[in-house]
């Protein structure tokens, strides 16, 4: 059992980090797998609407997105870290998810996930919420924590003082690690993941 953890900061040993770090090593105590994708300091391109995924298998544009579709089997669970930037995630994780999500969603479907967010002072709340839409729109379990998920601090240092946020932290993983050892014994005990029904599209404007 293995959970992918996504820094969607800028800078690649910072403050999102040293969360998703906190949680990668309570992960370990539970008996499972993580690893830690840096999604770079690059600019990522944000969706277009081509419909280019719609009839093939993977986005257009052949970046990071379709790079980790290739392995999105390989995980039981996801983390999308970011820090906060004017009440919201970063630009280069909205746009990576958009894209990955739009693409690649029904191989996420039914996997449990969550975010977590860094900010120095304010604004962590709006970007939680932003990111856990991705989550409920994709019938995939949302994980939460004894607190919303945010660390506070300018530095990794300031981070690693904050001892409420990486609580919630490892209380995040501990709960991560406890939903996906219980999907792995409903499998085993013969229950599989919902059937869901063709998905119906309503219009407003006739």
């Amino acid at each position: 059992m293995k959970v992918l953890l996504i820094n969607g900061s800028p800078n690649q040993n910072g403050c999102t980090f040293t969360a998703l770090d906190e949680i990668a090593k309570q992960l370990a105590k539970e008996g499972l797998e993580s690893e830690i994708l840096y999604l770079g300091a690059d600019a990522i391109n944000d969706c277009m609407a081509c419909g280019y995924c719609g009839e093939n298998d993977g986005c257009v544009i052949d970046d990071v997105v379709n790079d980790l579709a290739q392995k999105l089997d390989q995980y039981d669970g996801f983390v999308f870290g970011s820090p906060v930037y004017y009440a919201a995630p970063s630009a280069r994780i909205c746009a990576f998810m958009d894209r990955l999500f739009f693409a690649h969603g029904p191989k996420m479907q039914c996997k449990p996930a969550s975010a977590i967010v860094s900010c120095r002072r304010g604004g962590a709340s709006a970007a939680f919420d932003r990111l856990n839409k991705y989550f409920t729109i994709n019938n995939m379990p949302v994980v939460s924590s004894q607190y919303w998920n945010q660390v506070h601090g300018s530095e990794p240092q300031d981070v690693l003082k904050d001892e409420e946020g990486l609580q919630t932290m490892r209380t995040l993983a501990t709960n991560m690690a406890w939903l996906i050892k219980c999907i792995d014994a409903g499998k085993k005990a013969g229950i599989d993941k919902p059937q869901y029904e063709e998905h119906l599209w309503t219009n407003f404007i006739e």
